[in-house]
Parts: C-alpha cells; sequence; structure tokens
C-alpha cells in the first residue's frame, strides 16, 4: 500500500493549442523585450528617446533573469544585446557584454536577492544601471579614441533606474499569469 505512486489527478491532453499556450507562454518576456525594444526605437520625436532603448534592455533581461530564468537563456540574451547595438547604433559587442554580465550577475546571486523586497532588488539594479551607463560610455570613448561627455552618460544611468519600476510592476503582474507556463 506504501507503493502506490503519485497521487491520481485529473491532467488536461497535451492538444497541439495547449502546447502553442505553453510555447507563448514561455517565449512572453523575450518577445516582450524585443517589441518594446523596437518601439523604443520607433520615430516618436521625444527628447532623450534613445536612451530608452539600452533601459529597456537592461531592466528586462535583469527582471526576467532574475524572476523567471529559463526565460532568458545566454544565447537570448546574446542576440539581444545584438539587437541592441544594431538599433542603438552602439560600438558592436557593446550589448551583449553588458547584457551578459548582468544575466551572469542574476544567475549568480539569484536565490539571495530575489527573495528580497522591490525596494533593495531596484537599490541593486540601480548600480547595475550605472555600471551599464559606464561601459557603454566607456567603449563609445574607446571607439572614437577620446574621452566623450559623461552627461549622457549618467542621463542613461538616472533614466534606467528610474524607469525600473514602470516596467518592473506589468512584468510582475505578467510573470504571475499572462507569462506563467505552468498555468498553460
Amino acid at each position: 500500500m506504501d507503493d502506490l505512486g503519485p497521487a491520481p489527478g485529473i491532467r488536461p491532453r497535451p492538444s497541439l493549442w495547449r502546447r502553442l499556450d505553453a510555447i507563448a507562454r514561455a517565449s512572453f518576456p523575450l518577445t516582450c523585450t524585443v517589441l518594446l525594444m523596437l518601439l523604443a526605437n520607433a520615430p516618436f520625436g521625444i527628447p532623450g528617446q534613445a536612451a530608452l532603448l539600452p533601459a529597456i534592455a537592461v531592466i528586462s533581461v535583469y527582471f526576467w533573469s532574475l524572476f523567471r530564468p529559463p526565460a532568458m537563456p545566454p544565447l537570448a540574451v546574446f542576440l539581444l544585446g545584438l539587437l541592441l547595438d544594431l538599433l542603438g547604433w552602439l560600438p558592436l559587442g557593446t550589448g551583449p557584454f553588458c547584457l551578459l554580465a548582468v544575466l551572469a550577475f542574476c544567475q549568480r546571486w539569484r536565490r539571495g536577492l530575489a527573495n528580497q523586497g522591490f525596494l533593495l532588488v531596484w537599490l541593486v539594479f540601480a548600480g547595475f544601471a550605472a555600471g551599464a551607463a559606464t561601459v557603454i560610455w566607456g567603449f563609445a570613448s574607446l571607439l572614437t579614441l577620446r574621452l566623450m561627455p559623461a552627461g549622457p552618460a549618467a542621463f542613461q544611468a538616472v533614466l534606467t533606474a528610474a524607469l525600473y519600476p514602470v516596467l518592473a510592476i506589468p512584468f510582475s503582474q505578467a510573470q504571475r499569469s499572462l507569462a506563467n507556463p505552468e498555468r498553460a
């Protein structure tokens, strides 16, 4: 009587629609990131709009790799970084370097950081925003062989840190509902 196995339950049949639903839910974070990056690159004429592109990429990789690690595999993050470089006219390699560094940190410190409150997660992210802006500024200075002004990099860091709650709140709601593969 002890060896009956797992408890019986009703499981839905793995139909085509159910599998497609699971794939759509699993790919939501990556798809949403690409669409937000393309939207940020659209010609809306907003002052400082060019700074939105790296901000969206860093926020998305940070959030999803911290709270849903399978949604951001390294190859996908690398491709997002290349897309960031191509859309943002950044020196090639800057985007993948920054985003893979964010991914590596999130994978390393995920267990301790994901269980913390929003404020601490946001403060740690603000450090990442400053680091990513510094790396982009450094690569741009290296490419031009002269020291670029630091003002745009500081603006990039502040904008990225300030934009985190704006994207993290809908991302966390989507994580619990729309992007949850277990609900498929």
